[in-house]
């Protein structure tokens, strides 16, 4: 039985009923004053108690995915196999689903929790566009991290075949799952009803964990001899997509979203490497980053540590560091979130050529109907921020000989609507 099946509900459901039962009708026979009496009546108690919160916890990451199989809950993940590090680039056409290619950085992967998903697109994927369930194979790092994949109708569209498309990742916060992004935060049905009504340039979404090392919260941050989770979204998951997906080359056409430490986690990476991400928007962000019971230690110690908890402080970024050419947007509620005076302090302190918008609420909580009602207008934001088509894919003929050549003139950049000023 998988972790987040409704059979597993229903099964430790049905334990912690039976333990109740059992705790009725066994009470009488424990009812004397002894030693052995009194001890049988904790452990009746204490067995109900866990099995009545067990049930509730089971019932609760199912209907969330914090963790998505028990390897995930104990702390033991996917590791990627031995040959990924020698994988060649492919320019495949981004049909993912039912093929495995030997040594491809992003594989097919089960589709359980897609099929919990409502509202995903169904039928011609020309037309309505498709979802892929896929893991996410990192180079670098060895980190093997599922995503559910977006793909626009005009992907599978003749007339956009050679197009390179813009892509938007979007970041779940902690402990949360792709799950949430799909199901809660509906992103991919938000991108696609824009997209529909011209609100919004085809754009492929990418929804992506930053928590790779569950359960264990790395934020976005290299941890001295531990996770690399900024290598991984900065260098890895690009590197992975381009391998697979026509998603564009250039870092004008990458941007990160998320929701709360996915929102911090989308700032950091857009400020940090403005050579992959220039577009960010975060969803009741923080604009620090620090230790805490669910982080461990960061940072690491000796000398540098003071240098990485700086360099992962926006602020102080903002203070001392030259402003990175990046557009960048934050949210957060006047009345119901604590982030908001911290949320205007960062717009002040935005300097050019850095960008800054924001989404300011008078009232909402740090929670998934907040950043719905904010959805539509941060992807609408990051749209005319991103560029479309960013350049087209090399168009080979074949020679004489079983050579190729490149079609003259099929390597272009062609800003038009929603290029990035």
């Amino acid at each position: 039985m998988g972790l987040t099946s409704e059979t597993t509900v229903y099964v430790v459901a049905a334990v912690a009923a039976v333990c109740v039962a059992l705790l009725v009708w066994v009470w009488p026979r424990l009812a004397s004053r002894g030693v052995r009496h009194v001890l049988g009546r904790l452990a009746a108690i204490g067995v109900t108690q866990v099995t009545i919160i067990a049930a509730f916890a089971c019932w609760l990451n199912s209907s969330y995915q914090f963790f998505g199989s028990w390897g995930e809950l104990f702390g033991n993940v996917d590791t990627a196999p031995v040959g990924v590090t020698q994988a060649a680039d492919h320019t495949g056409d981004g049909s993912i689903g039912g093929v495995t290619v030997k040594g491809a950085l992003v594989q097919p992967a089960g589709d359980e929790q897609l099929k919990r998903v409502s509202g995903l697109p169904t039928g011609n994927p020309a037309v309505n566009g498709k979802v892929e369930s896929v893991k996410v194979i990192g180079r670098r790092t060895g980190v093997v991290d599922p995503a559910f994949v977006y793909l626009p109708p005009q992907y599978f569209q003749k007339a956009y075949a050679r197009q390179r498309f813009p892509v938007v990742v979007a970041l779940s916060g902690y402990p949360g799952s792709i799950f949430n992004l799909a199901q809660y935060l509906r992103v991919s049905q938000t991108a696609g009803q824009l997209q529909k009504s011209g609100q919004m340039q085809p754009t492929i979404m990418v929804m992506i964990r930053p928590t790779i090392a569950p359960p264990r919260d790395t934020e976005c941050v290299n941890v001295p001899g531990g996770p690399q989770t900024e290598t991984f979204l900065a260098k890895d998951l690009p590197q992975a997509l381009k391998s697979v997906y026509r998603v564009g080359h250039d870092a004008s056409a990458w941007g990160v979203m998320g929701y709360s430490s996915g929102g911090t986690c989308a700032l950091q990476l857009t400020m940090r490497n403005p050579h992959v991400y220039t577009t960010a928007a975060g969803l009741s962000p923080d604009y620090r980053i620090k230790d805490d019971p669910t982080t461990g230690n960061l940072f690491g110690s000796g000398l540098g540590r003071v240098n990485r908890v700086n360099g992962h402080d926006l602020m102080w970024r903002l203070k001392h560091l030259p402003a990175p050419q990046v557009s960048v947007l934050v949210a957060d509620s006047k009345h119901g979130e604590r982030g908001y005076p911290q949320t205007l302090a960062f717009i002040k302190a935005v300097k050019a050529p850095m960008r800054v918008a924001s989404i300011l609420p008078e009232s909402g909580s740090h929670n998934f109907p907040t950043w719905v009602r904010e959805m539509p207008a941060a992807l609408k934001w990051m749209n005319q921020q991103l560029t479309f088509p960013q350049d087209v894919v090399p168009r080979h003929v074949p020679k004489k000989g079983n050579s190729t050549v490149r079609a003259e003139g099929t390597e272009t950049k062609k800003p038009t609507a929603g290029t990035r000023k």
